[in-house]
């Protein structure tokens, strides 16, 4: 008799499972899981309890590089490295602190832009002629659209590897189609922005059929990586306290 049948509160979960010999995730064996496939591979088994296809994982582990960094000046890097500075002895907490810092404006997006298609595609199913009808009614409120623009890059790089790499193993569907019809409708408006990397994430995402958190989880899965380094280069090469940001004062005068 099981302990569920018994009575007992049970803890309930499809995604793993161990015995004295053995560790199995999703129902695979994780030795064979470390000797077979890549960690994006196994990242997309985890997330969707199912096995990537070879254009899945080629697609998956992409999206994990782009997102792995992008320089000191993003909050959660910042971040990162500020608790490094303060709190020597826990590196566990400067990773985790940059991990707070993303959100629905700094590695966000992807999920918003999600969302956004899957409204826009359930009311109008051709890509073209949805993205027309959002990027109008965007311009008009004047409302800022999630997954374009880009502080740096006027092109960004990561997005045209991650499209060229969908279109290869012919990923590319809806999403990057309406992703892409948004980008000429905005330049049509007078507003040139490039897709960024959120923006590229999401289209993706959206077109393996998958739930918009996931635009932000993958981002932050690929960005561990990122702050963990940077947290470990500010205790390695710098000084303790070594922040001091300029301000300027404009409070009441004493």
């Amino acid at each position: 008799m099981s302990a569920e049948s018994a009575g007992e509160p049970v803890f309930r979960t499809a995604i793993s499972n161990y015995d004295r010999d053995h560790i199995w995730l999703r129902g695979h064996e994780i030795t064979g899981l470390m000797t077979g496939r890549s960690f994006g591979e196994v990242v997309f088994l985890l997330l969707t309890g199912r096995p990537a296809t070879k254009g899945e994982a080629a697609i998956f582990d992409a999206m994990l590089i782009a997102s792995s960094d992008h320089g000191p000046n993003p909050p959660s890097t910042m971040a990162s490295r500020v608790i490094a500075s303060g709190n020597r002895a826990a590196i566990e907490a400067a990773i985790a602190g940059g991990v707070l810092a993303i959100g629905d404006a700094h590695g966000g997006a992807g999920e918003g832009l999600m969302r956004l298609i899957s409204e826009s595609l359930g009311r109008t199913p051709d890509p073209e002629a949805a993205a027309r009808h959002l990027v109008q009614s965007a311009v008009a409120s004047r409302r800022r659209l999630p997954g374009f623009g880009h502080r740096i890059h006027a092109v960004d790089p990561r997005q045209v590897a991650l499209f060229a790499l969908a279109r290869q193993h012919g990923i590319a569907g809806k999403g990057v189609a309406f992703v892409e019809a948004m980008q000429a409708e905005l330049a049509s408006a007078g507003r040139a922005l490039p897709i960024n990397v959120d923006g590229a994430i999401g289209a993706l995402l959206y077109d393996l059929h998958l739930p918009p958190h996931l635009g932000k989880i993958v981002f932050i899965i690929g960005r561990v990586v990122g702050l963990s380094a940077h947290a470990l280069e500010e205790l390695s090469r710098e000084r303790p306290m070594r922040f001091h940001f300029p301000f300027a004062y404009d409070g009441p005068q004493p």
